[in-house]
Parts: structure tokens; sequence; C-alpha cells
């Protein structure tokens, strides 16, 4: 069957009925996983020493072991564990997050959609910049396999990929901060941005940005681009690239064209793995770097055994690795029509 047949197959076969029913079971497989996380996060948070009584009691000398046995009351620390899990689960089905245990109190999801937008805005444009550049960088290296370029970009690469990101984020506030004084070294605005134009604003924020973006793509371009290299030589060996030469194909079709969708594949898995790292890697520059994202929320709900705003952080970043899980799907379903195929049969 041809490449175009397959491709109607997909669209136009199978039966809306199953359809729903393919729809239905991932949707029921992503809750129960998303259940299964909560679970053993919630056991495991809880089994961390310390509780967030100690930061309200342990520091203040008036307060006794009364107002430490109140404050557990009023957090409902004092029940069993299963029914604060249970507590906590019929909330969130409601999308009620519940109250910080910090001293603001404040609700947890209005922190959290503070912090997200710049967050996943920083990690979105960092993959942007990844792909653009990683993706080109395996093609030719693949291509090029044992030259001058190859060998070149190799070097740079693996010293970038052995290079730690906090490492990597001092030198480059040493270097354009303090030595050329090209860019702030931290913050997200400078004390007049108030007063700018639109454009003034703009430009602070990029320019307050640019170093951790920079840092961000190179910690993930080494690691793309190997494995881009690594993907495009596999796919080269293949008979059917080597039909398409045969036929008469330049070099520019058969690579772009028929060689690198096939080899996406492999990355469309690691791009829907990466997605935890939205929350997970920003912990560290974004407290080297004091921006206020969900990263240093993050930590500092950690330091202080705030359990409602750990929870809600771990709930955020497990529902972004289902869903870059089933974006990797759709994914490979535009990639390859043939997957689209084999999952209509189903």
């Amino acid at each position: 069957m041809s490449r175009a047949s397959l491709f109607l197959s997909a669209v136009r076969g199978g039966s809306w009925e199953a359809r729903l029913r393919r729809i239905g079971r991932k949707v029921l497989w992503t809750a129960l996983v998303l259940l299964g996380i909560t679970v053993i996060s919630f056991g495991v948070i809880h089994l961390a020493p310390g509780s967030p009584t100690d930061m309200e009691t342990t520091l203040n000398p008036l307060a006794g072991e009364a107002a430490r046995r109140q404050l557990e009351s009023l957090y409902g620390l004092d029940k069993p564990l299963y029914v604060q899990y249970w507590d906590w689960l019929t909330r969130i089905v409601q999308l009620d997050f519940g109250r910080s245990m910090s001293a603001d109190s404040r609700p947890v999801l209005d922190k959290i959609l503070e912090r997200l937008p710049l967050t996943v805005g920083m990690n979105l444009v960092s993959l942007m910049l990844t792909l653009l550049i990683a993706i080109p960088i395996g093609v030719l290296s693949a291509c090029r396999r044992n030259s001058l370029l190859d060998k070149t970009v190799t070097i740079l690469v693996f010293l970038g990929f052995a290079m730690p990101s906090f490492w990597l984020a001092l030198l480059l506030m040493l270097f354009f901060g303090i030595e050329l004084q090209w860019l702030p070294l931290s913050g997200l605005t400078s004390l007049d941005f108030a007063q700018r134009d639109f454009w003034g604003k703009a430009a602070d924020l990029a320019s307050h940005l640019a170093l951790p973006i920079l840092v961000y793509t190179v910690g993930s371009l080494a690691g793309m681009s190997r494995y881009m290299r690594a993907c495009m030589l596999e796919v080269l060996r293949q008979d059917y690239i080597l039909t398409a030469r045969a036929k008469g194909l330049s070099s520019a079709v058969v690579i772009w064209r028929h060689a690198l969708r096939n080899a996406l594949l492999p990355v469309i898995t690691l791009l829907g793995l990466s997605v935890p790292g939205l929350i997970g890697g920003s912990v560290i520059l974004e407290s080297i770097f004091a921006l206020p994202g969900l990263g240093q929320l993050f930590y500092a709900a950690v330091m202080a055994r705030d359990y409602t705003m750990i929870m809600g952080n771990l709930v955020i970043g497990a529902v972004l690795t289902l869903a870059g899980n089933i974006l990797a799907d759709v994914c490979y379903g535009l990639a390859d029509p043939r997957i689209r195929a084999a999952g209509e049969e189903r």
C-alpha cells in the first residue's frame, strides 16, 4: 500500500465508535496514572522530616505544644493520612487546590497561576530554539559523518553536555553581566519598568530573560542534537533511502523530505519526556537568577513543608507530563500516517 493510500485510510478509515472507544481508553488510563502519581506523592512528602507547623512554632518562643496541636487541627494534620488524602482529593476534583500553609494563606491555585506563565514561557522559547538549532545540526552531522564539521560539532556539543547548568549560569553572569555589563544579572524587570513604553518594557524583559533562556537552550541542545544525529544515521541506512537515491531524487529531497520525517519519531518521544523538566529544571536556574517562576515557588514550598503548595505543584507537573505523552502520540500521527492507520484499525 502506498504512502498516499495509507494517509487516506488514516483520515477516512475507522468508525466513530472505534475512535470514541480509543479516546475513552486513553482518558481512563490517564486518569488512573494521575491518581497513582498523587497517591505516591502525597505519601512521600508526609514521610519527609518536618512539618508545616515547625516554621510557626519552633522559631517562636511563645508557641508551646498547645499552639502546635491547634495548628495541626487547623491544617487537618491530626487526621489519619488516608483521611487527609481523601479530603485533598475531593477538593482537587473540584479544582480547589486549597490554601497555602505559609504565612500569607493565599489560595494555592492563585499563586501557581501567577508563576506558571513565566516558567512555561521561558521553557517553550528555549524548546523552540533548541529544535531550530539541534535538528539542522544533527542532520548535517549525520550527512557529513566523520568530517571536520561533524568532529567540531561533536566536541562543542559534549562540552555543553558536560557543563552543569548552574556553573554555566554563573559564568554567563560573570561575563555578560559584570565584565561586559550588557545584561542584567537577576530579576525580571528593572526599577524603571513601569515608566517605559511598550517596546521599552519588551526590551527590558528580553534582556532579563536572555541569560536564563540561553542556559536552558545550551543544556538541551547537546542531547537533542546528538539524538537527532544518531536517528538520522539509522534512517540513512534504510533500503527506501537507497531506493530514493537510485530513482534520481536530489540529496535535499531525500534528506529533508523522506529521511527527516522518519528520524523525527524518536525525537518526538524525547520531547514528550522533556515536558516534566518545565518545572523540575527551573528550580535551580530561577533561584540563581531570582526569577519569580514556578520553580522558585516549588523550592520555597519544599523548604517550608507547605504540603498543599507542594501537592499543587506536583499535580501541575503530572498533568504536564501526561499532556506531553498525549502530544507525542498526536505528533507521531502527523509525522507518520502509518501510525494513524494502525490506530484506526485498533
